[in-house]
């Protein structure tokens, strides 16, 4: 019975690898991931080494990938093109050593060549007398796709070599592949087209040199590194590591990661040395090879029937697995960003479990097209949060339902905005809501905002996790004992807070309003508001119309601004602050001058005033105060040692005033002929 089981074992496997194959080689789509298929393959090894009278000439250990895709005209292989064994493990890799050795009769140590395996779609190159003739895919490692006029696209790839030695014929092996650059850029324009995204560069890479139109090969970012060679008249080269500098030497890109080493352990150190960089790369690789340099031993160890007994691949703990959506959640950032969250059924990738993916935001959530109960590409290089990188298509349920943005925050219920300019929705909670809360007092204690000395974020942090204070209004309401309870906290240290915050209830209009951590309100735009308006009661009733009257505030800001007042626990909690004794000084406001509306640059040294004070000044007047010259530029206030902004303001044409005229205007006795 157990014969019988595992014989029906090698025939579902057989039937499953068949599959994944025809999905991973020619649909360009596949649906397992490259580690479920090794361990399914491994399996079948197994099973057929158990029972060597159950192997089969279909099963996918007697040949490499599938056949060549019917679209394209089929080309032989002077030598067969063969794929690698893999191994996953220092012990295994030892024991591959072994064999070698035994094989060899070679008792102290074995050179090998060691390169980076890139994850891209093997080709043979064949060149006559220099010019390269034809270009075809691995296929079944004897007949491959001729793809010649889509790899002459490939710029990296000579169409003559020149130097020296070099045969009448030659096949070059080696892979061309797709940069991440490219990759990224690639996808990031198929999303904003709703066309096909690609799960990973290896797919991108064969997607884009299976085009029947050269065109759209020669659109795509590809690239080629060339890792072996095979010459007819096996005379050029005793080594492994000799025939890829002579390849380079006739214009062949080969990886500058190719290192010959002395023994086993040089390898197993190379392998290390690579995994720490393999995040920095600019290009894929799931592992890397290594192969016996010298090349008499190579013929000695020759071949099983898909794989070179000399070479061995590997590999690298999986980064890409591919799992199932379970929910799909809200986060909401500390600045107010709504992010949707992937809950995940458990994979292991990357060295560590995996449960959660961020999804970025509403629109790539959107374009992706994720669904709770879709499988999905789970990525995670390195230290990276883990990503969604695409839907597998072909195993979505009949039952999915599409994401929708919430409208009202998941952490404060307070309303969240999305601008049709923008990819991410927001909650307008503000100072209200819990999930901004380190964020906004932060903000709200800030040097340009009320300026609270001996509150920074470490202070603010135990505070908000001691429960001390929910929201900034709290902050007028601490004790020195309440500072005293914190760890590590003295009394001198709790004294100097306390006066400090005590200190900031006198501030000015512009930092309170800077304070409250409206979107896009800067600084400036404060000022602006603060001049305009000159009443706090004033502004959070303005309409639209009224904000867009103020100078540089567009519909954007405005409706930051409306959507911040328009949420009564803002209101309740701006009321709170000024009844604990914030308050400013009047302000006065903006006057209708024949200035308004001009645009003046500050530059060099005042020695009247401070720039702030000339700013507020000159704005009291409605001037609009830019940071650059250009040719909207009205007039440039030169104070001392002013520089390049002085230069370009003449070459424009612009007005020059000195000091001694902004005294004039601002006394209202400056003439000029503008």
């Amino acid at each position: 019975m157990s014969a019988t089981k595992d014989h029906k074992r090698i025939l579902e496997l057989i039937s499953l690898l068949q599959k994944y194959s025809k999905h991973y080689y020619i649909l360009d789509s596949p649906i397992v991931s490259d580690s479920k298929y090794d361990d399914l393959f491994r399996e079948l090894q197994s099973l057929e080494s158990k029972y060597p009278s159950a192997i089969m000439d279909a099963s996918p250990t007697q040949r490499v990938g599938s056949q060549p895709i019917s679209e394209f005209s089929q080309l032989s292989h002077m030598k067969p093109l063969l794929s690698l064994d893999n191994v996953f493990s220092e012990e295994e890799l030892l024991a591959f050593n072994a064999r070698i050795m035994h094989r060899t009769g070679i008792l102290d140590h074995i050179s090998y060549v060691c390169e980076p395996k890139l994850d891209g779609l093997a080709v043979n190159l064949l060149y006559e007398k220099g010019h390269l003739i034809s270009a075809a895919t691995r296929g079944d490692g004897l007949t491959g796709e001729n793809v010649t006029h889509n790899v002459r696209t490939i710029s990296i790839i000579p169409l003559q070599l020149v130097g020296n030695n070099i045969p009448d014929t030659i096949e070059i092996r080696g892979e061309v592949y797709m940069p991440i650059s490219g990759f990224n850029a690639l996808n990031h324009e198929a999303l904003s087209s709703n066309g096909k995204v690609f799960a990973n560069p290896r797919n991108a890479a064969a997607g884009s040199l299976r085009q029947l139109d050269p065109r759209v090969t020669a659109n795509r970012p590809l690239s080629f590194f060339a890792y072996g060679a095979y010459d007819p008249s096996d005379s050029l080269w005793t080594r492994h590591d000799l025939m890829l500098e002579s390849l380079r030497s006739w214009g062949l890109p080969v990886s500058d990661l190719v290192e010959t080493v002395d023994d086993i352990s040089m390898c197993l150190k190379y392998y290390k040395d690579i995994l720490i960089k393999r995040n920095d790369l600019p290009y894929e690789i799931d592992g890397v090879v290594y192969k016996v340099n010298h090349l008499d031993l190579q013929k000695l160890l020759g071949y099983v029937s898909r794989a070179p007994r000399f070479a061995i691949a590997h590999k690298f703990p999986a980064q890409e697995e591919y799992t199932k959506v379970l929910n799909i959640e809200w986060q909401v950032g500390r600045t107010g960003a709504i992010t949707p969250v992937a809950r995940l059924k458990p994979v292991f990738v990357g060295g560590v479990t995996v449960s959660n993916a961020t999804l970025h935001n509403f629109e790539e959530l959107t374009r992706k097209d994720i669904r709770v109960g879709d499988t999905v590409s789970v990525r995670r290089a390195g230290d990276v949060i883990p990503e969604v990188v695409c839907v597998i298509l072909d195993s979505r349920p009949a039952n999915t339902v599409k994401a929708i943005l919430p409208l009202k925050c998941p952490a404060c219920n307070s309303d969240v905005i999305k601008n049709d300019d923008e990819a991410v929705a927001r909650c307008v909670g503000g100072l209200y809501c819990p999930a901004q809360r380190i964020q906004s007092v932060n903000h709200f204690v800030s040097r340009k905002a009320l300026n609270i000395d001996g509150v920074g974020d470490k202070l603010i942090e135990q505070l908000v996790d001691a429960k001390k204070i929910n929201s900034v209004d709290d902050l007028y309401s601490l004790t020195i004992d309440d500072l005293l309870e914190l760890p590590r906290m003295g009394d001198k240290s709790a004294r100097n807070a306390i006066d400090s915050i005590e200190g900031s209830k006198q501030t000015t209009l512009d930092r309170f309003i800077y304070s409250l951590g409206i979107r896009e309100v800067g600084q400036a735009t404060a000022r602006q508001l603060a001049l305009y308006f000159g009443d706090i009661k004033l502004l959070m009733a303005a309409s639209r119309e009224d904000l867009e009257h103020v100078p540089e505030i567009g519909p954007v800001v405005s409706d930051y601004i409306i959507g911040f007042f328009m949420q009564q626990h803002n209101v309740d909690l701006i009321e709170s602050l000024m009844r604990h004794g914030v308050a400013w000084s009047p302000v006065d406001k903006i006057k209708k001058t024949k200035y308004t509306g001009k645009t003046i640059v500050l530059t060099g040294t005042l020695s009247a005033f401070s720039r702030e004070y000339a700013k507020d000044k000159l704005m009291q007047l409605g001037f609009k105060v830019s940071s650059s010259v250009s040719k909207k530029t009205d007039y440039l206030l030169a104070g001392e040692a002013s520089g390049s902004k002085l230069k370009k303001a003449e070459s424009l044409g612009v007005s020059i005033l000195s000091e001694d005229d902004l005294l004039l205007i601002l006394q209202g006795e400056y003439n000029d002929n503008m």
